[in-house]
């Protein structure tokens, strides 16, 4: 009657067992669920100096108390662990429909610990839990293996969270899909899977998701489900999906093109939204009780499929040098079935394009190159030829080869699809990432270049820190909620904490919400300062610290990271090499 399925699955895959135990009442009040969860277990179970791909990792998948119960865009789930690209304690966010069926199966987080002897996979299945053998399905791609356990199963209500080829090869950029085409996506999350030979998670059950206050929730639920159709982004998101950026960012001269070479492409009108909606676009689809269903369904030449999200349609179009919308959704068609990070690959293959063309490195490759990219996505995929190398991410191909300058990333994790240079809070905001390149753990391109909740100037640096710190806790803390992130354009703190204090029974205001979410990212920043991340690692590679754009308004724009360090930390009640000081520690209850 508080929202949470009440109870937590521990899976050793080493011994084979599985015990299931209540969700403690103090991780509830103190970290809420979703991303807090993990965060928290991670923290507290795993030493910070182990290897990732090591046993020792763990993996925390867990669902949040607004996951499942019917509030608008209320479907998303976490999983925790500490990620191989980078080194850093990550979690990755995904929606469609599992992490409901995570709850409905009776379970708020599944923490997976040890490494199975052979290939298995885990049944949730109304609160029991069971490991069976999944050999026959190593080696398949996440569709695959998603039809063969409901098969097997007898069940098309289940739900199937798997990784794919480029998981079981341990690739560092490899992720885990769910529904066969939503990714927690970052940081190499699939390789940690598939390093424990845990190939799925099959969760179906019918247990009750309540809520404290049924008529208190009707209420704000009725509150911000207007507020969400009344807002303009959410429409555009219907209409046009994520890639509806694609022309903002261009004609706002900050679309990262050619390895970020420069900030404008000319074929972004071939590759907007608005052209998918017009070519290849089948039907909108959106996660469990999505109001806006920003996601994308295509069909084209007999093959259907999801997507291209903004990420991947900028990444293997403006990145790579490729205007070509099909080859775009096939690229990232691929990067589905075989479990890749869509944001990751393409940039790496931009890195090897600039490298190329330039003579670093003998390869054909070039910008453009539309074949010759979707070839290197199954080699990466694959761990063949060339595909090896680059399966270690961007910023240790190109360290290896002698130009880690060519890297467009942050904390060995590859940036996302806006240029820095022109959006000085955004560029703050991924610098200061606790888990490396990005741009969903502090989304400042919403008023940056949105104008949600207002329009502030992206040139200007004054005022950029509290923005950034604020953003940052707010997203931990909608993490943590089981919330998309999306909501953020239309609802605020405050709506949030209604939905939570109906939800739970336990009364939380806006306050008390941004501290959660304050806690969540200072503990993920002690962890990482653990494991030897500090001031130097906040920063973006020296292209956008001193190489000016040279096009359209931003020109002469560089980013000016650095000279916001000193007050961020400030603001945050850290030291000045960016460490949590033993005050903030104690205010936050982590000492």
């Amino acid at each position: 009657m508080d929202g949470y399925a009440g109870n937590m699955v521990y899976v050793d895959l080493t011994s084979g067992t599985t015990a299931v135990k209540p969700t403690p009442p103090e991780l509830k009040k103190s970290y809420i669920g979703g991303r807090g969860f993990g965060i928290r277990l991670l923290t507290d179970m795993v030493d910070p100096k182990i290897d990732p791909l090591s046993d020792k990792n763990i993996l925390v998948f867990a669902a949040g108390p607004l996951t499942g119960t019917g509030i608008p865009l209320g479907s998303r789930y976490e999983v925790s662990t500490i990620a191989p690209l980078t080194g850093l304690a990550v979690s990755a966010n995904s929606g469609g429909v599992f992490g409901w069926k995570l709850k409905k199966a009776g379970f708020d987080a599944a923490v997976i610990t040890g490494k199975s002897a052979k290939p298995v996979y885990l049944l949730l299945d109304n609160g029991k839990a069971e490991l069976r053998d999944a050999s026959r399905l190593w080696g398949k791609t996440t569709g695959e293996t998603t039809d063969a356990i409901v098969e097997e199963l007898k069940d098309p209500s289940v739900r199937v969270s798997c990784i794919g080829p480029s998981g079981e090869k341990l690739v560092l950029m490899s992720c885990i899909i769910n529904e066969k085409t939503r990714a927690a996506g970052r940081g190499g999350v699939g390789a940690v899977m598939g390093s424990k030979n845990l190939k799925a998670i099959a969760a179906r059950g019918d247990q009750l998701i309540k809520p404290a206050d049924e008529e208190q929730l009707k209420t704000v639920k009725e509150r911000v489900k207007n507020k969400i159709q009344e807002n303009g982004i959410a429409k555009g998101l219907h209409d046009y999906g994520t890639a509806v950026l694609v022309n903002i960012l261009n004609e706002n001269y900050l679309l990262p093109t050619r390895n970020f070479q420069t900030a404008h492409f000319d074929g972004a009108e071939k590759i907007s939204g608005e052209t998918m909606a017009q070519t290849i676009l089948k039907k909108p689809k959106g996660c469990y009780s999505c109001i806006v269903q920003c996601g994308r369904v295509h069909e084209f030449d007999g093959v259907t499929g999801e997507g291209p999200e903004y990420e991947p349609d900028w990444g293997f179009g403006a990145d790579c040098g490729v205007d070509d919308l099909k080859i775009i959704a096939r690229a990232n068609d691929l990067c589905n079935e075989y479990g890749l990070d869509s944001i990751s690959v393409p940039t790496t293959i931009a890195c090897l394009m600039e490298m190329a063309e330039k003579g670093y490195i003998d390869h054909p490759i070039r910008f453009g190159d539309a074949e010759g990219m979707l070839k290197l996505v199954e080699q990466i995929a694959k761990r063949e030829g060339i595909g090896d190398e680059l399966a270690e991410g961007s910023f240790q191909f190109a360290t290896k080869h002698g130009h880690p300058e060519l890297s467009m990333s942050s904390k060995k994790q590859e940036l996302p699809a806006y240029d820095p240079r022109g959006i000085q809070g955004y560029g703050l905001a991924t610098a200061t990432s606790v888990r490396g390149g990005d741009h969903v753990y502090a989304y400042m391109i919403s008023p940056e270049i949105l104008g949600a909740p207002e329009k502030i100037d992206p040139y200007l640096i004054k005022g950029k820190p509290q923005w950034v710190k604020t953003f940052q806790d707010l997203t931990a803390a909608i993490d943590a909620t089981g919330m998309c992130l999306f909501t953020s354009f239309a609802l605020d703190a405050e709506d949030y904490a209604d939905l939570l204090s109906a939800t739970t029974g336990v009364k939380i205001g806006a306050d008390e919400l941004l501290q959660v979410g304050e806690r969540i990212w200072n503990l993920q920043k002690l962890y990482n300062v653990k494991r030897g991340f500090g001031r130097k690692d906040d920063t973006l590679p020296d292209r956008l610290l001193h190489e000016p754009l040279k096009e359209g308004a931003p020109a002469g724009q560089v980013s000016h990271v650095l000279e916001m360090l000193d007050e961020y930390y400030a603001l945050r009640g850290w030291d000045a090499e960016g460490v949590p000081t033993e005050a903030k520690l104690k205010e936050l209850g982590l000492m």
